[in-house]
């Protein structure tokens, strides 16, 4: 196995930062490119360089790593890397691209002769930062010995879905899980806002349920960032968040199913997103619940 690897990773925002920090603290070479380039910059304490272009970045490099806002994204900056793309490097594609923008990525790969691993990652900014994120893959056996590093990097665990990327099976498994979490979500939100519209203590809510069926560290947690005002820097940002629950809502469309709840859900982001709260946390769907906020 490859003892270090030259990694490209494209995409700086909350979680690709915290990847390629992870990256580049395992031993590996790193270049980071981001389409602002200052977001990149703090990179460079790390020992990564930052470079001005998608193609500067893949240039010779054994293994690119995307981790964009959505799939036409993800895909528009590989078209620029196209260039520099040597055929048998590996791509691990970790954007949250949902079912339908998988496959001109997975077409994209085939084209250029890459080895494509589909590999989403389960997470927040806290976890990324920590290197504890978990990694979705399909892909691939052969080759594995120059994603693994990467994998082991920036996730405490990464589990296997399939062995063609191209499939889809993990990104497939990122969106059942991501319908759970924006679910879950929502219902702490809308839970705490129905408490101060009947003037119940919310700690009281907190206090029946306690160690009970009911109870549950994820309620705790983001009930704490609305209660304590903690939204911002945001651990998974509500606009991100909106945008992973439309995919959600038309994978199901695409697979002959309604999800009223993740339809709501998705309302409840995009109107708090509205609201100004978009670069803040999640939780602060919360306050989709308040025609104007008090």
């Amino acid at each position: 196995m490859t003892d270090k690897l030259t990694v490209a990773v494209l995409g700086t925002g909350i979680m690709g930062a915290a990847m390629a920090r992870n990256i580049a603290r395992a031993g590996h070479t790193v270049r980071a490119w981001n389409r602002t380039r200052a977001k990149a910059e703090p990179l460079t304490d790390e020992g990564a360089l930052v470079v001005d272009s998608p193609a500067e970045a893949v240039r010779d490099a054994d293994v690119v790593l995307t981790i964009l806002h959505d799939g036409p994204a993800a895909l528009d900056v590989m078209r620029q890397a196209a260039p520099a793309l040597r055929p048998g490097t590996a791509w691990v594609q970790s954007t949250t691209a949902g079912i339908e923008a998988h496959t001109p990525l997975a077409d994209f790969a085939r084209e250029h002769q890459l080895a494509f691993y589909d590999a989403p990652v389960l997470g927040t900014r806290q976890p990324a930062e920590a290197g504890q994120l978990t990694v979705l893959a399909a892909g691939p056996v052969e080759g594995r010995e120059k994603v693994t590093p990467v994998f082991d990097a920036v996730g405490a665990r990464t589990v296997w879905t399939g062995e063609d990327g191209a499939a889809g099976t993990a990104t497939r498994l990122k969106l059942v899980a991501n319908s759970w979490v924006i679910a879950a979500t929502a219902a702490a939100g809308e839970t705490l806002a129905l408490s101060r519209a009947l003037d119940v203590d919310p700690q009281h809510f907190f206090e029946l349920i306690a160690g009970g069926p009911l109870d549950m560290g994820y309620l705790r947690a983001k009930s704490g960032l609305i209660l304590e005002d903690r939204l911002s820097p945001a651990q998974f940002a509500v606009s991100t968040a909106a945008k992973d629950a439309r995919l959600i809502v038309e994978a199901g469309e695409r697979g002959g199913i309604r999800l009223d709840v993740a339809a709501a859900g998705a309302a409840r982001l995009e109107r708090a997103a509205a609201q100004g709260h978009g670069d803040e946390d999640m939780a602060a769907a919360y306050f989709a619940s308040f025609d104007e906020e008090s």
